[in-house]
């Protein structure tokens, strides 16, 4: 799979494509990643690439210009024109089924934008498809990109050691998170890993993944965050 990445601050992603699975992937050839700096397709002297909105307002607005030259270059940069991401708050909510969707695309072109948003007529007429990662606010697209490329490249065949994992996460199943999981020593300040996970028993070991599956998916739903719990 092919990732493009507009964005007007593309050092922010070189640790992360240099780091861990990915960096492996890339190496592989499983991912291709290539950075495009959307001011490099503004013009005059200053290269601006937004401006004060219309009707007043505050901050600034990512101009069409810039933007529309950006994708056309980087849509004619290989046979695939791609698939055209924009990260915006009023996109789809990003979940394990979007993931799924995006995995099965050869091609996808991430649109990062910052200040306070793109102009409507990006949208209007580059009609990407538009994702949020979540209801906040972030200071631009690009950690939206990532996380959106991290969880569309784990289901990219070969991309993990075990092809398992991605079956068994949290989220594989709509509204399901994954299972406790307990590694050496079998014991830790007093707190010991149950003994069902330590019988051999595989049949039952399932049968108490799948109980813990529910138990933790269900309590995840009832108990929203205490205001008191985010204080230090």
């Amino acid at each position: 799979m092919r990732f493009d990445v507009l964005t007007l601050f593309p050092e922010i992603f070189s640790g992360f494509l240099g780091e861990s699975l990915l960096a492996k992937a890339i190496a592989k050839g499983l991912i291709q990643a290539k950075l495009w700096n959307i001011r490099h397709f503004a013009g005059g002297k200053h290269q601006s690439v937004d401006d004060k909105p219309f009707g007043g307002g505050p901050g600034m607005v990512l101009m069409p210009g810039p933007v529309f030259d950006a994708v056309e270059a980087v849509r004619a940069d290989d046979s695939q024109p791609g698939t055209l991401v924009m990260l915006t708050p009023s996109g789809r909510r990003l979940n394990q089924a979007v993931a799924a969707e995006l995995a099965k695309k050869d091609r996808l072109i991430l649109l990062c934008g910052r200040y306070e948003g793109f102009d409507e007529r990006i949208r209007l007429g580059l009609k990407p498809i538009e994702i949020s990662i979540g209801d906040f606010v972030c200071n631009g697209g690009e950690v939206p990109a990532m996380v959106i490329m991290e969880t569309v490249m784990r289901l990219i065949p070969g991309f993990l050691g075990d092809p398992a994992s991605a079956v068994e996460e949290s989220h594989s199943e709509p509204g399901l998170l994954e299972y406790p999981q307990y590694t050496r020593p079998r014991v830790y300040r007093e707190l010991e890993v149950p003994e069902i996970l330590l019988s051999g028993d595989h049949r039952k070991i399932e049968a108490w993944r799948r109980e813990q599956t529910f138990i933790r998916s269900k309590r995840d739903e009832e108990s929203p965050i205490d205001p008191g719990e985010l204080k230090n």
